[in-house]
Formats: C-alpha cells, sequence, structure tokens
C-alpha cells in the first residue's frame, strides 16, 4: 500500500528508519503516462521509491498562474497505486506536502543556479525558472537522500540543469533521464495537453513533425547544418514557434563543430499553452 507523507518532519523521520537505497521521482503532480514511466522504471531498479507531488512557486515566473495549476491527489495517488500493484515486495512513498513552507521554511533562502544553462533558451523566456527548478529538486535531494532520481527528457534543459547540478556539487545521485512518451498521434505527453482544444491537439503535431522533418534533412552530418538552419528560419515565420534550436547535446552550446551528439528543441505555443518537445541525434 502506498504511504502518504504530507510533513517534513515526518519525511525525514520515515526516511531516517529506512536502510534500504531508494529512487526517488520528483513532480508537480496532475500525473500521466509519462510520469508514470518514470515510477515504473524506478521500480525496477530500486526496492523503495519516493515519489514528490509539490507545486514549486518558486518556479512560477509573475505571468505563470501558481493558484492555477491543476492539483488531483486523489487521481494521482491512484495511478501510483497501480502501478505499484505491479511490483509485489516493492513500496512506493509519496510526500505531497500540505503547504509550501513544508519544503521551504518562511527564513529559507538558499538559491541554487546552474549558470550555464539558466539563461539559454527556455530560461531566456523564463527568466528565473531554472534557478526555481534547481533550487527545489535541491531540498527535495536533501529530504530524500535518493540512490536514483528520474526525469523525462521532454524537459531536456531541466534535465541537463539537474544532472550538472548534481555534478558540480558532486551529490552521490545516480541522475537517469527517461524517454519521452507521446500520445498515440505523436504529440509529447504533458499536462498541459489538457488545456488544449482537439483542433489544437491536430495543429500542435506541427512541432514534433518539424523536429523530425529536421532530422531528416541534417540526416546525421554536419555537412547538411545550412539546409536544416534554412528551413528553420522558414519555420519561424510561423509565429506559433516560440523557438527551433540546433545545440550540442551535452553543452547547450551553438557551435557544433566538435559536436558528435546534438539536440533539436523547440516551442509550439498554441494559445496560452506552451508545448515543448525535442530530439537527440548523432552528427559528424
Amino acid at each position: 500500500m502506498v504511504k502518504l507523507i504530507k510533513s517534513t518532519p515526518e519525511l525525514i523521520t520515515h526516511r531516517n528508519a529506512e536502510k534500504k537505497k531508494v529512487g526517488f521521482v520528483p513532480t508537480m503532480g496532475n500525473l500521466h503516462a509519462g510520469h508514470i514511466s518514470l515510477l515504473d522504471r524506478a521500480l525496477e531498479e530500486n526496492e523503495v521509491v519516493y515519489f514528490s507531488i509539490f507545486v514549486n512557486p518558486k518556479q512560477f515566473g509573475p505571468n505563470e498562474d501558481f493558484q492555477k495549476y491543476p492539483r488531483t491527489l486523489e487521481h494521482d495517488l491512484a495511478l501510483i497505486q497501480n502501478c505499484e500493484n505491479n511490483y509485489p515486495g516493492k513500496s512506493v512513498v509519496v510526500f505531497a506536502p500540505s503547504n509550501p513552507q513544508e519544503v521551504f521554511p518562511l527564513d529559507y533562502d538558499q538559491t541554487i543556479s546552474v549558470s550555464q544553462f539558466n539563461n539559454i533558451i527556455e530560461g531566456a523566456l523564463r527568466p528565473g525558472h531554472f534557478d526555481g527548478v534547481a533550487t527545489v529538486v535541491y531540498r527535495l535531494f536533501e529530504l530524500v537522500n535518493p540512490t536514483r532520481a528520474y526525469f523525462g527528457l521532454k524537459d531536456y534543459q531541466q534535465y541537463l540543469v539537474i544532472r550538472k547540478m548534481v555534478k558540480d556539487l558532486a551529490m552521490p545521485i545516480e541522475i537517469v533521464g527517461m524517454p519521452i512518451i507521446r500520445e498515440e498521434n505523436g504529440l509529447a505527453l504533458s499536462s498541459r495537453n489538457q488545456y488544449l482544444t482537439p483542433e489544437q491537439k491536430i495543429e500542435g503535431l506541427n512541432l514534433s513533425r518539424s523536429l523530425r522533418k529536421i532530422n531528416q534533412l541534417i540526416d546525421g552530418k554536419k555537412t547538411n547544418l545550412p539546409m536544416a538552419k534554412r528551413e528553420i528560419e522558414a519555420l519561424l515565420l510561423d509565429s506559433k514557434w516560440n523557438y527551433i534550436e540546433m545545440r550540442d547535446a551535452d553543452s547547450l552550446s551553438e557551435d557544433l563543430t566538435y559536436s558528435k551528439k546534438m539536440t533539436l528543441l523547440g516551442v509550439y505555443q498554441l494559445g496560452a499553452t506552451r508545448l515543448l518537445d525535442n530530439m537527440q541525434l548523432e552528427i559528424e
């Protein structure tokens, strides 16, 4: 049976009594199959998994409504319980703080910043967002003390921020990046998809379709990058694109001269809903 913990003191007491190595899946709730794929992998690799559901106020900008983010704890717990049922002898502990002060006490003034990644691409459009992400993940790592932590690669820049933070701070945690889970039509699963009309869901396929087309144009060869760049310039004439970027897969540098792996990242906006997607490819 999934154990639900809502207070930090109870979490610390429970974790300190736990002698087994644990996996950790941090989320903001409103779960879908992408989140559950992380939990599946964590349960495969660990006897105990801690799973946080915390809407982090520090990663919301001034024009992003923290209060309106969907809270669906009962639904989320049912999905987690169904997943745990598939792994007899293993257990899930859900940390769903009753209020933000359980994670960030009123006198908490520490900020974690990963300067290499926090002000480019997505960070340039959402100032302070990745500081908020890094700070809450660091804080949750402090509380949970996991052996492994699992993150979806849909938010690829976020994944790199967390991986770099762990490396820089020499935290003994393995960061596991998990593949993007998609709807049948190819749209990357996201809690944001619930805000799309059926027509917008179809239009949103422009995102994954365009990334695939750019990948095909590149065809693993740096000599094809100028052609891909021209395709991107043509696509960006559509104002619904926030950006399409070709970057080194590890550093997010625009200079691909010595890159062996690169990433394509794009955000396509339909109304107030921003759809994120990316693709990794080898290049020579």
